[in-house]
């Protein structure tokens, strides 16, 4: 499985009232910690790398599962969904945005 360990000079990436602590694995937003499974933590970690740059499918079927094919299901909009559940649904500011037929970008409006 290909993930990047975190940058010495990036232990963090903070964007609007929203910290991903790249070095703990810990996400918080407006104060509150927001519990990730494994498999969205990676999807979160992957957006949060690329932050205000567009995150295609396939770069997350290669970052998170390990898949250098197109599995024909629709696993990665499943789990999106989910991490958009934890961290955009109860907050004010959405930001994880859908970049249609193409992928999802982070944090590109804050």
């Amino acid at each position: 499985m290909r993930r990047a360990s975190p940058a010495p000079d990036e232990p963090a990436v903070t964007t609007a009232d929203f910290t991903v602590d790249l070095a703990a694995k810990r996400v918080v937003r407006d104060g509150t910690d927001v519990r990730l499974t494994p498999t969205e933590w990676g999807l979160l970690e992957v957006l949060a790398r690329n932050r205000g740059q567009l995150v295609t499918r396939k770069m997350l079927l290669e970052n998170v599962w390990g898949f250098h094919f197109d599995p024909g299901t629709n696993i990665v909009e499943s789990h999106m969904s989910r991490v958009r559940a934890k961290v955009d649904r109860p907050f004010r500011t959405e930001l994880i945005e859908t970049v249609r037929g193409a992928g999802y970008r982070f944090g590109a409006a804050a």
